[in-house]
């Protein structure tokens, strides 16, 4: 699984025009799925992306997690985060999970960020034509890759 994390003062999803899911303070998570993902990587993820120390403490040090802030998370699935470009000039996407394989994945994730956090996370439409509007915090933006745990 590969994830970009960005922390935002707000973000939303727009599907056919209309404002799907929105959050204020909190999480972008868009989320990239591929076959050699299991049940493994759904907890080391969510468990990083919750305890990630990355929200200003009082004195403006960034010493807290989402769970720490009170912020949202709004999750996004996005297979384009597996595109090789290794050959040629357009991307392919063949690492991506088809979705008899990612959305069972992508609901996992979903469940075990909400019990993680001890809380609803607002998502997108898996396989939508989605418009994903935000405003990055600070910025921060950190890209996890469950198979190169740096």
């Amino acid at each position: 699984m590969k994830a970009v994390i960005q922390r935002v003062q707000n973000a939303s999803v727009t599907i056919d025009g209309r404002v799907h899911a929105a959050i204020n303070n909190g999480l972008l998570v868009l989320l990239g799925i591929e076959d050699a993902d299991t049940r493994a990587d759904i907890d080391w993820l969510s468990q990083k992306i919750a305890n990630l120390r990355i929200f200003n403490d009082g004195e403006g040090v960034m010493n807290l997690s989402i769970k720490d802030s009170g912020g949202d998370i709004l999750l996004v699935s996005q297979f384009t985060l597996h595109a090789s470009t290794k050959k040629g000039n357009r991307p392919s996407y063949i690492k991506a999970s088809k979705p008899p394989i990612a959305v069972p994945l992508y609901d996992g994730m979903i469940a075990q960020m909400e019990t993680n956090l001890g809380r609803k996370i607002y998502t997108g439409v898996f396989g939508a034509d989605m418009k994903v509007a935000l405003i990055n915090d600070g910025p921060v933006t950190i890209i996890i890759d469950t198979k190169n745990k740096e």
